[in-house]
């Protein structure tokens, strides 16, 4: 029997060490406080919470009514992460402010804090636990391991790609992951700045980020190159973005805190 690929297990264990040293990295040579993390904590899981609410009686019904790989998907899709990853970051965000809990600084805390629980947490270390148990069950002879076998060779068959394969697509999956942190990073920077500064224009802009999932019902036709390759430069845009339209802003504080 077939064991999974070990080389599938960098994956979460890369991401993993770079979205905690992101964070060691910012709470000691930026801003990064605990607080910070508990509200982007809130703000992420409390999106994922309501996602599953509306998709887990809807997305197959609008799967079947527009097709998989359609604009309809893609919409549906788009719109939950706009209102409730982005929406609900400036929601979460507003609160802290207006408790007096955050102030401008931990804008860049607050994005890199939503980006680490979903690749560090939820798709970083639930997945490493996952794939280790996989493998450590299926280097046994037991029936148990012949069933995982064979629901592992239905539902995830790239796990029991060649090696070049599984390197190909631990690779790609890295990069899909950096990209995941650079849009966190951007719509829960801008969310923070337009409650901090009562600026609706910034909300305006985090906010179409979120449409970055419009594009999952298109990867199989892109082919996986091509669309991490796009969803990279959109992420990377995105920061852009997020940087050129504060940075007068940034510069007049820095120079108060220079006084």
């Amino acid at each position: 029997m077939q064991n999974i690929d070990i080389v599938f297990i960098l994956q979460p264990i890369i991401i993993i060490m770079v979205c905690s040293g992101l964070v060691v990295y910012w709470h000691y040579k930026r801003s990064f406080r605990k607080v910070v993390l508990l509200y982007s904590f809130a703000a992420y899981f409390a999106a994922i919470a309501l996602k599953d609410v509306v998709q887990i009686p809807t997305l197959s019904l609008v799967v079947n009514y527009f097709g998989a790989q359609s604009v309809g998907v893609g919409v549906y899709y788009g719109l939950q992460t706009v209102v409730f990853e982005v929406g609900g970051a400036f929601f979460v965000a507003w609160y802290a402010v207006s408790r007096g809990k955050f102030d401008r600084k931990d804008a860049e805390a607050f994005g890199l804090g939503l980006g680490f629980w979903e690749n560090a947490v939820l798709l970083g270390l639930f997945s490493l636990v996952s794939l280790v148990a996989y493998y450590t069950i299926l280097s046994t002879n037991t029936s148990t391991a012949q069933t995982i076998y064979s629901q592992l060779n239905v539902s995830a068959p790239g796990l029991f790609s060649p090696l070049p394969q599984a390197f190909e697509s631990v690779a790609f999956g890295v990069v899909e992951r950096i990209s995941s942190i650079l849009f966190h990073f951007s719509w829960g920077y801008l969310c923070v700045m337009a409650a901090c500064l009562h600026k609706k224009q910034y909300l305006m802009l985090a906010l179409p980020m979120g449409f970055i999932d419009f594009l999952v019902p298109f990867a199989p036709s892109l082919g996986l190159a091509v669309f991490e390759a796009l969803v990279f430069a959109l992420s990377v845009a995105s920061v852009a973005v997020a940087w050129y339209t504060t940075r007068k802003l940034r510069r007049k504080a820095d120079a108060s805190d220079l006084q």
